[in-house]
């Protein structure tokens, strides 16, 4: 009996897990490591803050998925891997050992964010508990206005920013958002068109922007920046790039400077051929390409054959990342920007399309029997 662990419920392991339950292998023992029942899909969070869709519109119930594909799942998060034993430890002290291993544990809070204080401060993952801090948000904004500021002008940063603003604004509630970021742009990762269309966007919904602006420390009355200026604030929600969780390096995995996993072009470990990444976490060494949902839903394909192909001792498939992806991004209420190449599209119609995109990748996952 061969034994194949997934660790991370992330978007690349559900597809591994579809396939799965679409082709059994004989001979097979799968188990999917994961603390949460329900697992996020990214694309469509901002939607589910801004109150376009509920809870289940956008979660995949990873033990429903598991069971019609007769896969174990395992309600515990990995704490480190026994590299020469072939075991992964779990944080409840147990392990699991296993022949091949594949990682999709998305990012980590940043090292100094791990424990926010709670009211204050928040990140958006992990996600439970930002969604649980924006319950709660919500009630106090009703009671008395809010000072909201947001720090990181990237695309997460931006979307979650107007989705909060328009949730709060259809509810009655009252706040005032800010945003901070150290680049000296917003969205510095997307062409000039798109930057332009989102600074009109947050100029007309009266949200603030500070560039070139680090954030240092919190205290009673806000934020200080690196400039020695404070901005007042009742809550700060932290909306930075990618971070690496430090046990796979810890463990012996060869790592980038940041501490992503580095793969190679079969998304396999370029130093133990028998653990695969996939994901936010993996980083390809000969074509590294941005972290986003949109490429980690495309490494679950031949993440899935490559799995069974090692397993099966067969040659295995190359993935190719695409050199442009598109990005949808929405402004709040029923209305994205399209950003592809240096091309960017602005409109109602760009938000149903987008809303196509994201209900028929989670109809994908509607768990089904398993084959008999």
């Amino acid at each position: 009996m061969k034994r194949l662990v997934l660790i991370g419920g992330g978007h690349s392991h559900v597809e591994v897990i579809r396939r799965i339950g679409m082709r059994p292998s004989p001979g097979l023992h799968v188990t999917l490591v994961s603390p949460q029942r329900h697992t996020p899909y990214s694309g469509m969070l901002p939607g589910l803050v801004a109150g376009h869709y509920d809870y289940a519109e956008c979660h995949i119930d990873l033990q429903a998925l598991c069971a019609a594909a007769c896969v174990d799942w395992v309600a515990d998060a990995a704490a480190g891997l026994d590299l020469p034993r072939r075991t992964c430890t779990l944080q409840s002290g147990a392990g699991i050992g296993y022949d091949i291993v594949s990682l999709d544990i998305g990012s980590a809070p940043p090292p100094d964010r791990q424990a926010p204080r709670p009211g204050r401060e928040i990140g958006i993952k992990p996600t439970e508990t930002f969604l649980g801090w924006w319950d709660d948000l919500r009630v106090r904004a009703r009671v008395r206005p809010l000072r909201l500021l947001v720090v990181g002008g990237g695309a997460g940063g931006i979307e979650m920013t107007l989705a909060m603003q328009h949730r709060l604004q259809s509810e009655g509630a009252r706040a005032t958002f800010s945003i901070a970021t150290m680049e000296r742009s917003i969205l510095a990762g997307h062409p000039p068109g798109v930057r332009r269309r989102f600074a009109r966007v947050l100029q007309a919904r009266g949200i603030g922007v500070l560039t070139g602006a680090r954030v240092t420390h919190l205290d009673a009355g806000g934020a200080w920046l690196d400039s020695g200026a404070q901005l007042e604030a009742d809550g700060v929600v932290w909306a930075l790039g990618p971070v690496a969780a430090q046990w796979p390096g810890r463990a012996g995995l060869a790592t980038n400077e940041r501490g992503f996993v580095l793969v190679d072009r079969h998304l396999r470990s370029i130093s133990h051929p028998e653990v695969f990444a996939a994901g936010d976490i993996a980083t390809m060494r000969e074509r590294a390409h941005p972290k986003s949902g949109v490429y980690a839903v495309r490494h679950g394909p031949p993440l899935a054959e490559n799995l069974r192909r090692t397993l099966a001792g067969e040659k295995l498939v190359t993935y190719s990342p695409q050199r442009v992806a598109l990005a949808l991004i929405s402004t709040g209420e029923r209305c994205a920007v399209a950003s592809w190449g240096p091309l960017s599209l602005h409109g109602a119609w760009v938000w149903r399309w987008k809303d196509r995109i994201d209900r028929g990748f989670m109809a994908r996952y509607r768990a089904r029997p398993a084959p008999s």
